[in-house]
């Protein structure tokens, strides 16, 4: 089983900085990619920044020059510094690991595992 925990959500106000953080964790053979995505009230779930473990980046464009996706050097974690947030920023963000996982003691199978999210409240 594996797990996803997003971290890092909270209120901030328009111009202002958060940085989320993501650990996925439990029978982990390996992680390829992981990415963040967030989905607005009334809103379908779009794609913010994604990395994979060679340290390619992709962002959406309505982030670019505003957020940074990084990994930690030790894998499996991920970060999102996010600056000048914008109120069209608020809503929650997931975090989504990709890879092969042990499904059991000699299986392995590919991962796709997402957290739960936290919640991004850009408002003055």
């Amino acid at each position: 089983q594996v797990h996803v925990v997003e971290s890092g959500g909270g209120l901030v106000q328009p111009g202002g900085s958060l940085r989320l953080s993501c650990t996925a964790s439990g029978s982990i053979f390996s992680i390829n990619f992981m990415g963040w995505y967030r989905q607005a009230p009334g809103k379908e779930r779009e794609l913010v920044a994604t990395i994979t473990s060679d340290g390619i980046t992709n962002y959406a464009d309505s982030v670019k020059g505003r957020f940074t996706i990084s990994a930690h050097n030790a894998g499996n974690t991920i970060f999102l510094q996010m600056h000048n947030l914008k109120p069209e920023d608020t809503a929650d963000y997931y975090c989504k690991a990709q890879g092969l996982y042990y499904s059991d003691i000699d299986e392995i199978d590919h991962l796709e595992a997402w957290g739960q999210g936290t919640l991004v409240t850009v408002s003055s």
